[in-house]
């Protein structure tokens, strides 16, 4: 378990690095454009695209955090009217519900981005590669389920927010 801790520490700062990095670099080219669109009548080359692309990184990032932190959202009724008891004892099974989506998430967009790759122009290839966050992010989101379920609920885990 100390192992399965361990990984999910270091995923968690490399994700948040990720995460952060992505938010600084959306900003300063959202400002970046501002600026030349107002100032110089012109914009960046594909910089509209690439913050499109920045809002993906940036969400997927924040909802892996979200859910090692169990502040994901949650669209169950059901925790509302369950004891605090019973959704401790729910916590393993709905953790592993919820990476085997992520799971058929992950596949399903693994299928998509190599049908993009396989009909990409040369000259929109980079947009390919920059799409790639949806198949990772899915199977981080998966990792994260997976974790959670092994290692069960924290502390804090079951309670209501």
């Amino acid at each position: 378990m100390k192992l399965l801790s361990l990984i999910r520490d270091r995923l968690l700062q490399l994700e948040l690095l990720f995460a952060a990095a992505s938010l600084l670099l959306l900003l300063v080219l959202a400002v970046a454009q501002i600026i030349a669109r107002n100032a110089f009548d012109a914009g960046i080359t594909q910089a509209d695209t690439l913050t499109r692309y920045l809002v993906l990184y940036v969400t997927f990032f924040g909802a892996t955090l979200a859910v090692d932190r169990n502040r994901h959202i949650k669209i169950d009724v059901a925790c509302t009217l369950l004891s605090t008891r019973t959704q401790a004892h729910l916590y393993r099974p709905l953790r592993a519900l919820a990476a085997v989506i992520c799971m058929f998430f992950a596949d399903a967009s693994i299928r998509f981005w190599r049908d993009e790759w396989t009909y990409a122009q040369d000259y929109e290839r980079w947009q390919v590669i920059v799409g790639l966050i949806l198949p990772v992010g899915f199977v981080l989101l998966t990792i994260h389920f997976l974790l959670a379920a092994l290692l069960g609920p924290d502390d804090d885990a079951c309670r209501l927010p």
